[in-house]
This record gives C-alpha cells, structure tokens and sequence, in this order.
C-alpha cells in the first residue's frame, strides 16, 4: 500500500472498525407504537418475522414509543407489538422493498397480551420517511416485460431522469441518468459495490457480475436526495438485490429463441437475395430452497447464451484492374516524375502487389463503390454465467451470507474482408467476470446493529485480432523494423488507404486489454436514539488494473496525400488545366509505388494501476413528529490518484517546460496529482406527510465522482517517454 506521513495516520483511523461503511442492500421497518388516546407506550416488543423464511427478528421501543429494525431483506413480512397491559398488535404482508423505510404504526388497545387485533394495511402505502427520488423495479416487472437480450438493467428506463444511451447496444447497463454519462452510475449488488472497472469497457458493460433477470428479486434505481450513504455518483444509484432461498423449493426452466425464419430480410437485401442468419438462444434455470428450514437456505442460477449472426456488409476495395496498376487517370511517380498515362501498367512495389492479390476478388472494371458486398459475421458469441448464494441464521442475534457470480463471454467477429489481406474489426473478445461476497450482521441489542462485509472482483477482458502469434510482418512480407514476438504478431499491420472503406491488415487498436481486480471492505453501525435512527459508517477499496490500451502497436500506414495526382505541366497541357479528380486513384497510387502520407507506430507497454478510496459518512433520521421526518447526513470521500506499480508514470510541468517523472515516496510523488482530502458531502432532505396519501420530498446534496472507469485517455501512464507514440506526416512540394 501507499502510505505516507498524513496519509498513513488517515488510513489508520479509516480502518478503524466502528467507523466503516454499510451502503447495503437491506431495508428498514420503522414505526411507532402508541395506545388508544395517542400515547407513546416505550418499552413494547416488536416481532418482525419473514413469511417465507421464518427468520424472526425482535426490537423493543424506547421513550417516544419508535422502534426501528435497520437490517431487513427484501420481501413479505408480518410485524406482531406486544405490551403487558394491551391486546396483541398483528398485521401480515407488509411488504419491503430494496432501501425502503417502511413505516409500521400501531396502536394498542387496552386488554390481556393473551387477546390479539389483526390489522390490515397497517404499513404505510408510501413512503413517508426519506426524501430519496427513486423508482423500484419489483420481481412481476422483471420477470414478465420484454427484454431483447434479456438484461435486467434495461428496465431502468423505467424510472424517471434515466434515459437510454447512445452507446446501449454494444454494453449492458449503459443509460443516462440526469444527463450524465453511464460510468457516472454507481452499480451495486447485494449492497455491494458491482462497477467495471476496465479503462476502456472491454468486458462490454458496467457491471461485474450480470445477474439473469429471473435471479435478481428486485432492483432501485436512486436518481436524487442520495442519503450519505451513497457516494461516488453523478447519475443514478442502482442497487440490485439477489434472490435468496426460502422453506419452500422452488425452480425454473426456460429457453428464448430467434432464428432465421422469424426474422425479416432487413432493408438492404444481399446479393441473390439471401436472408443474413439469424440464430440466438438463451437457456437455463433457478433452484432455491432450505438446508435447514428457517435457518439455513440456498439459490443458485445459470444462463446459457448462444449466438450466430451475419449482417450485410458493403466495402469498396480495389478492382483487379487496380490490382493490375491500370487505372482510369494518368498518375506520375513522385520520386521518378515518370508519368503513367490512364490504362497504362504502374509499376508496383512487392509489398503492394501481394497484399493486394490476397485481397478477395473483385471483376476487373467493377464499380469502386460498394464493389464487394458479405453476409459478415457480426458476432458468434458463446456466454455462460452463474450465480450462487448461501444465507444463514446463524444465532438468533448473528446471520451471515455468502455470494459467488461469474460471467464467461467469448465472441468472435470476422474481419470487414476475407483473406490473408482482410482486417478490421474487433476479431476475438474475451471477458472473464468475477464477484465474491461475504456478508454478517450481528444484532448487538434490540437498538444497536452492527454488519460488515467483504467484496472481490475481477475481471479478464481484451480482444485480439484473428492471427494473433503468427509469422512478423518482416516474415509475410520483408518489412523489418516492426515487433517480432508473439503477443503482437501474426497477419497484416493496419493499411489505410483513403477513398476505400474496406480498411486493409489488423485493426489499429488490436490487441489491448484491461485486467481490473478489487477488495471492497464495509462495516455499518446502526442505532435507535429516541427519534433519531443513526447510522456511522465508512468504506475501503482497493483497485488493481492492469493495462494494455496503446495504439498502433503494430503501426498504420496511411495513403490519403494523392502523391501522384499529374499537374498540368506533368501533362503536358497549360497552367490552370481541369485535372481529373479521382483522389481514390491517387491515394491508390500512391499504396503501388510505396508513398504513404502518414506513418504511426506505438511501442508496447503494460500498466499496472493502482488506486484506494476511502469513504466516511453519518446519517440520521430524524423523526420529528407523526408528519416530518428530516433525513441529515454527511459524506467524506477521499480517491488517491492512480499510481503505476513500477513508477512508469510522467507528466509535464509548464512552469519549467519539463516533464517530471514518478519515483519512490509520497503520494504525489508516485501518482503525480495533488491528492485532495477536502471531499465533503453534505445531504439534507424533509419528507412531510401532509395525508396519508401525499407526501412532499425535497434535499439538497452534493456528490463527487472519481475518474476511475473514464477511459485510458486520463492515465499518465501513456505520456512519454514510457510510451512514444510515432506519427510522420509526409507532404509533396
């Protein structure tokens, strides 16, 4: 760790464990309990009892009658008050959804404890005790509206601010909330923190673990009044909670199919009228049930993706007349000033001339645009992923529960042009996900709780283009000077030629990847102090990635200068001639006699990024009278600077005109940013009853977002002179 003189005496107290973070998935009951003439009657027990798990939990009301259970899961509870010298209170199927704080009134009449009143809709039907602007997105929602690719976090859509982003359909859970971008929301999973931390996205979402909708029991999405305890956002907080077992088994099976022959032909019809293929299928199943009836259950899920689509594709590529150097304009040699008139053979290096007979055919006198048209691969796509859950009682005072997801997706799409001369595209993408979770919650008195829980994720995602590891360039085609071992090998660099869209070699920006890999410590204190229900708490993480996102590290060459466009004396004919304009002759020309306008090539690098956030925050509720609740708090929220393990980072001082390099020592030293401890983060909201039925909600917060799942354009990794990054532009007199 990174620890030095101030920063080590913070992270101390930070780890202090009366001071650490909940921020959990779990709910509150909340209530009051008074007898017939308005009375508060203190010292009441309240039984709060799960309907299908039958997991007991007791509190006891203090002086003003409240009493509050702060640590409940999502689902269907009955809540029983007891007091010698009333009637037993009972009311059943109250239902408590994912960070609600569901209000739970009794009144008492006077009787024998033996003598029992069942009250129905004693819960509250709104929410009238936090100021929170957010939208829940129950199990029927989830399980029976349409969802093409069946990713639950589409249904976000559904709350209000959140809009769909214009990237949505190359990532899940990418939406725009209060018109922020999608890595400025904060995804959580069992109350945990669930955000991909790839720099450039490549496990195609922001998410780790991507639970299949018929795991998850139901979601919210918080787009506004945040309470402290949720930081690091600038749109919206999405907190899934995961489906637990309960006593009874219960399971599913299912399969969702599209094909070919249920799909229409599209706008642009191929050429013979063939139908691209169409085939994807989703398939799998749930099991959930008890080890031990109301102690001990489990839930466990699978889905199987399976995919095979083509797409039309269009390219213009060199014609075998081209191929030839016969083209339809006169063209001059640059070096030689030999001008070659239209028809004519043009003299081609040996490199032109075999990358462009491993083109695929083209008729000589073809068309130039859109002369070559494909049923594309675009993707096969092979995922699996998981989840499985364990939740335990373990004493009557202490549970505990544990969590494992993986996701495994490997795709290939086939390059934009066949053959040893094709490229582009994204060719293999490989992501591995993977989340743990350890939960405990140990209820200390009937007023005090206390829970702490662990997470880890991980994640293996890149891409690599089709003959990755195969002979150099210098092997192919006697160009020297390019990387020879195997990690960036194999095929043909990238061959830009402008005029052309069918790009010619590998993609410029393949191969990279980026490997991230987290510890996310939590621990929450929860208190009943008469009106007030207190929370303190704080958070840790620990974020490792590493990178590989530099381009072109295999070069580019690039032919847009049209070199050898004639002037008017070079054909002989008076200064201010009309000279054809034929730019993609030129360009092409230019790729035959071996003049490119513009040359690029990065060297490899690898970074290994480090980063620690920790977070402090105290809330209160403050429940005023039976109208006004006033939700208080503030946040603390310190992010370092990215550092590199082996100090491989620079960046440059204006003062001096000079870059300055990391090395070993303080903070700033190794990250090369002024850290900044000044993040506060106040949050006040009101929540006032005015009926049964309207409540008015207002707050005022501020919070901040940490730039750690941006892009690689923000790490200083990439400045020189670790990474050189080589561009020639070459011009003609």
């Amino acid at each position: 760790m990174l620890i030095f003189g101030k920063f080590a005496r913070l992270t101390f107290w930070l780890l202090m464990p009366a001071l650490l973070f909940g921020q959990f998935e779990t709910a509150e009951v909340l209530g009051t309990v008074t007898d017939a003439s308005g009375a508060a009657i203190p010292r009441a027990t309240v039984t709060l009892t799960n309907q299908d798990t039958g997991i007991q939990a007791k509190a006891v009301t203090g002086d003003a009658g409240n009493y509050n259970f702060f640590n409940v899961r999502v689902g269907r509870y009955t809540v029983v008050v007891e007091h010698e010298g009333f009637t037993r209170f009972t009311t059943s199927n109250v239902t408590v959804n994912v960070n609600a704080r569901q209000r739970v009134n009794a009144t008492l009449a006077v009787g024998a404890v033996t003598e029992s009143v069942e009250v129905i809709g004693a819960a509250a039907a709104i929410e009238t005790d936090s100021s929170e602007h957010g939208q829940v997105i129950n199990t029927r929602q989830i399980v029976e509206l349409p969802l093409n690719g069946r990713n639950y976090s589409d249904l976000a859509l559904l709350a209000t601010n959140v809009h769909k982003s214009p990237i949505a359909g190359s990532r899940e859970g990418s939406f725009n909330a209060n018109g922020m971008r999608s890595t400025y929301n904060n995804f959580l999973m069992d109350g945990m923190d669930n955000n991909a931390y790839s720099t450039s996205n490549q496990g195609f979402s922001n998410q780790v673990a991507q639970p299949s909708p018929d795991a998850v029991s139901e979601f919210k999405v918080i787009t506004s009044n945040f309470s402290a305890e949720y930081g690091r956002v600038g749109g919206a907080v999405v907190n899934v909670v995961m489906r637990s077992g309960t006593n009874q088994i219960h399971g599913t099976l299912y399969e969702f199919l599209r094909n070919t022959k249920l799909n229409a032909v599209g706008f642009f019809k191929p050429a013979g009228g063939v139908k691209p293929i169409m085939h994807r299928n989703q398939f799998g199943g749930t099991v959930g049930g008890p080890f031990i009836k109301n102690r001990l259950f489990f839930f466990a899920d699978y889905e199987g993706f399976r995919a095979i689509q083509k797409t039309y594709y269009a390219a213009t590529i060199p014609n075998m007349n081209d191929r030839e150097g016969i083209l339809p304009v006169p063209v001059v040699n640059p070096m030689t000033q030999t001008l070659y008139p239209a028809g004519s053979p043009v003299p081609m290096t040996p490199f032109a001339r075999k990358v462009l007979g491993d083109l695929p055919r083209v008729a000589a006198g073809a068309q130039r645009a859109n002369n070559y048209t494909q049923l594309l691969l675009n993707p096969r796509q092979n995922a699996d992923k998981y989840d499985a859950k364990i939740d335990g009682q373990i004493s009557d005072n202490v549970t505990l529960s544990l969590r494992f997801s993986q996701r495994k997706d490997n795709q290939f799409t086939s390059p934009s042009l066949e053959g040893p001369s094709g490229g582009s595209g994204n060719g293999y993408v490989r992501a591995l996900s993977q989340a743990a979770v350890l939960g405990a919650t140990w209820t200390m008195t009937p007023t005090q709780l206390l829970e702490f829980r662990l997470s880890f994720t991980h994640m293996r995602a890149g891409k690599e283009p089709p003959l990755l590891g195969g002979e150099s360039m210098e092997a192919l085609y006697g160009i020297p000077g390019l990387p020879t071992f195997p990690e960036l090998t194999g095929g043909l660099s990238t061959q830009n030629i402008s005029g052309y869209t069918g790009i010619i070699g590998r993609q410029a920006t393949n191969p990279q990847f980026q490997h991230p890999t987290t510890w996310n410590p939590k621990v929450n204190y929860s208190a009943m102090r008469g009106r007030h229900a207190l929370k303190i708490g704080g958070e840790m993480h620990t974020i490792h990635t590493q990178v590989m996102d530099i381009n072109p590290v295999y070069g580019l060459l690039g032919y847009a200068g049209s070199f050898s466009k004639p002037s008017c004396a070079q054909l002989g004919k008076p200064a201010g001639c009309t000279v054809a304009n034929d730019a993609a002759s030129y360009n092409l020309a230019d790729f035959l006699f071996g003049l490119p306008n513009q040359i690029q090539l990065a060297n490899w690098l690898v970074g290994n990024y480090r980063q620690r956030d920790y977070f402090l925050y105290v809330q209160d509720d403050f429940h005023v009278n039976s109208k006004l609740t006033l939700n208080l708090g503030v946040r603390w929220e310190f992010a370092t600077p990215r550092w590199e393990r082996d100090n491989m980072l620079s960046n440059f001082d204006p003062s001096s005109n000079t870059m300055v390099m990391a090395r070993k020592g303080s903070l700033y030293d190794r990250a090369l940013v002024d850290p900044d401890y000044k993040n506060w983060a106040p949050r006040l909201g009101l929540a006032y009853s005015l009926t049964t039925k309207t409540v008015f909600r207002g707050g005022y917060g501020i919070s901040y977002v940490h730039l750690n799942r941006l892009g690689s354009a923000d790490l200083l990794g990439i400045n020189g002179p670790q990474v050189n990054i080589a561009t020639i532009n070459q011009s003609m007199p």
